[in-house]
């Protein structure tokens, strides 16, 4: 087994050297054995490791979220159907994300079509609307 540097990792994954460090301190990550010169020195697994936190950010999962998927893999109990769940609360999540974004979205034409474009600011219905207390649509 090829042993390889913090920089070669950082550059296989697609990540920094400080983002490695921050895995490790955070657990994600398990440290590294070390030369006796005390560089790192890690394995393939620290790759696809890398691998599976970077895709499962992209997809909205949290670290604590990430470190929770990381138990189910080494859980012998585990089964696929916990992996599931969590895949669908997390689709739960980005969707109440989406109604939320829909409804600042309709607000803020709401206010764009109530003005004009033309007047001083003093007469500006979109910076009136934010400064009075109303329906916030959320």
């Amino acid at each position: 087994m090829e042993s390889l540097s913090i920089g070669q990792v950082a550059q296989q994954a697609g990540v920094g050297v400080q983002t490695i460090r921050f895995y490790e301190k955070e657990g994600l990550l398990p440290e590294p054995e070390r030369r006796p010169s005390g560089y790192r020195q890690y394995s393939e697994s620290a790759v696809r490791r890398l691998h599976f936190i970077k895709r499962a950010k992209d997809l909205g999962f949290s670290l604590e979220e990430i470190r929770e998927l990381f138990a189910l893999r080494v859980n012998p109990g585990s089964t696929c159907g916990a992996v599931k769940r969590r895949a669908l609360a997390k689709v739960a999540d980005v969707e109440e994300k989406i109604a939320t974004l829909e409804r600042i979205r309709d607000a803020l034409l709401d206010l764009a079509d109530a003005c004009k474009g033309t007047g001083p600011t003093s007469d500006c219905p979109i910076l009136d609307a934010l400064e009075t207390e109303g329906d916030d649509n959320g």
